[in-house]
């Protein structure tokens, strides 16, 4: 007899859910500071606002990339297929991200050690690739999987990919990894402009405004070659929700516009994609009024929208093939067993309301402005 008071279709439906929280928690706890990384040698000029910078960053870097670290492991346990093929298949991508982000925890320790100038700008640099090359490439990711990632799938279900580092870069991928770009730093431009003061904060604003606008043009193109310009996924036979996972046991067709299909079906999803245009206006106005908590709101917003746009117009898959489209992996077929994602979904519910709390206790500990007085009065600043 089944005890598991929660049917298989709802646990997957939920742990979908849940992975898009987990990575819509990671782009705006983590992605300020990533934004602010890839702003650093441009807004700020001087020794003493790099400090200011850095030291608005360093407190709680550690925590928000937890958000990360809690997507991963989602994918790990509740996807186990989509684990191996994705981080398999995109192996050197995933290297570049890692190394980029040891960048930022070496470069936070290392660059206060000696005052020559040469050894701060060699660890400056450090920390600009740690935000820059992880907001790209992430975006690089998504795009590669709405245009379907050339892997296959054997009769024991083992994964073979076909594809290489540089054939990720084709034009739409790296218009998905400006998207991300410029959105990352619009968010750290807005927590710059909500936490700091001067000609550097200034200066945020004229980037964060900037990176705003860009957003909003390139989300608006990226809606436009999706629409008209990239085959979209379809499932052709159809799959049981309440089976067991099996990748090989459908056939999938491809049509152009396809990724459409759900936001025309439920009216209700275009709040994703209006959310994702309304988002960046928002924090360019709260830029332009110097009304920081505005401006966070209305980027964060944005970042809502547009991940949840991507997530919507994928689902039920969670990655296409193009080189053999009836073995993509969905929501139907890739997850783990009932059991494995009802016991998962207990221990969810006790560990992430406990990470939500911590969070927000540490951010409360650690509001206010971050200027060169604070920094001189803290002895452990960076």
């Amino acid at each position: 007899m089944n005890t598991i008071p929660l049917d298989y279709e709802t646990l997957r439906l939920i742990w979908w859910a849940l992975l898009g929280v987990l990575l819509i928690g990671f782009a705006i706890m983590d992605g300020y500071d990533l934004g602010i990384g890839a702003l650093l040698p441009f807004a700020a000029r001087t020794d003493e606002e790099r400090r200011i910078l850095i030291n608005l960053m360093g407190p709680t870097w550690e925590g928000n990339q937890v958000w990360l670290i809690l997507g991963g492991g989602a994918i790990f346990a509740a996807w186990p297929a989509l684990y191996a093929t994705s981080f398999s298949g995109f192996y050197l991508a995933m290297i570049a991200i890692l190394l980029a982000l040891i960048l930022r925890p070496v470069g936070f320790k290392f660059r206060g050690k000696l005052q020559d100038p040469r050894w701060r700008t060699l660890w400056d640099c450090a920390l600009f690739l740690g935000g820059f090359v992880p907001a790209l490439i992430f975006g690089v990711a998504v795009g590669n999987v709405l245009l379907g990632v050339p892997f296959g799938l054997d009769a024991t279900l083992r994964p073979s990919y076909s594809g290489t580092f540089f054939g990720l870069l084709r034009p739409f991928p790296l218009l998905a990894g400006l998207v991300s770009l410029a959105m990352l730093v619009t968010h750290g431009a807005t927590v710059i402009s909500a936490r700091t003061q001067g000609p550097m904060t200034e200066r945020a604003r004229s980037y964060g405004r900037l990176a705003a606008l860009a957003t909003l043009a390139l989300f608006a193109l990226g809606g436009v070659w999706i629409a008209y310009g990239i085959d979209g996924y379809v499932v052709t036979s159809q799959q049981d929700p309440l089976g067991p996972s099996n990748p090989l046991g459908k056939s999938v067709a491809l049509e152009t516009g396809r990724w459409l299909a759900n936001f025309h079906s439920h009216g209700w999803m275009w709040t994703a994609p209006t959310l994702g245009l309304l988002g960046p206006l928002v924090a360019f106005a709260g830029l332009s009024a110097r009304m920081g908590k505005l401006a966070i709101a209305g980027s964060s917003l944005g970042i809502i929208g547009i991940i949840a746009t991507a997530g919507l117009a994928l689902f039920p898959f969670l990655l296409p093939s193009s080189l053999d489209p009836k073995v993509s992996l969905t929501v139907w077929d890739a997850s783990s067993s009932h059991m494995t994602l009802f016991v998962m979904l207990l221990a969810t519910a006790v560990f992430l309301p406990l990470i939500l709390a911590y969070t927000t206790w540490v951010f409360r500990v650690m509001r206010g402005p971050v200027t060169a007085d604070s920094i001189g009065r803290n002895p452990n600043a960076y």
